[in-house]
């Protein structure tokens, strides 16, 4: 009988071999400490609701917090961060706003001491009939917020747009 083994069939066997040594159910994963260093990012909030900006700082603190903590100990200086406002959540900057959006704007405040800096596109404004003396002190009016994301992306800055979902669902119900 001739030999009916090809190069396919070879690498079959061997990956039908190694499948048991895979899946004992003894292996757990494992935590790393991925080399982060120095970080330049343009965030990207254009949200169809202005309280969706309350789930987009998150992001924020998501970025900041593993890297100003040990073992990175980035100090926020080394954190170039900006944040560019072109949706419905401009609103939650005008000084006319901030006992409605208190929360929001203590946060982006605190971010804003940290180094953070608040671009509201400028087309934006306008199209709500703000001018730019409408928006709490930490915020700069820019331009456009399109032509300034493209701009910090030319920079060599990473662009993150957070998603901001409904929440239907608690933890606890879907673990």
């Amino acid at each position: 009988m001739q030999n009916m083994t090809t190069p396919a069939m070879a690498a079959l066997l061997l990956a039908l071999t190694l499948v048991p040594a895979l899946s004992t159910g003894e292996e757990v994963s494992r935590e790393v400490q991925t080399p982060y260093t120095e970080q330049k990012v343009v965030f990207d909030f254009y949200f169809d609701n202005p309280e969706k900006i309350n789930a987009a700082l998150y992001w924020i603190r998501s970025l900041m917090n593993p890297l100003m903590d040990a073992p990175y100990d980035i100090a926020p200086e080394f954190l170039d961060i900006k944040v560019v406002i072109h949706g419905t959540e401009i609103v939650t900057l005008a000084r006319k706003n901030v006992e409605k959006y208190r929360n929001a704007v203590d946060r982006m405040r605190y971010y804003a001491s940290l180094g953070v800096q608040f671009k509201v596109c400028g087309v934006a404004a306008h199209d709500y009939g703000y001018t730019p003396d409408a928006f709490q002190d930490f915020v700069e009016v820019v331009p456009s917020g399109i032509t300034e994301l493209a701009h910090w992306q030319l920079q060599g800055y990473a662009l993150i747009t957070p998603v901001v979902m409904e929440k239907h669902f608690t933890i606890e119900e879907i673990r």
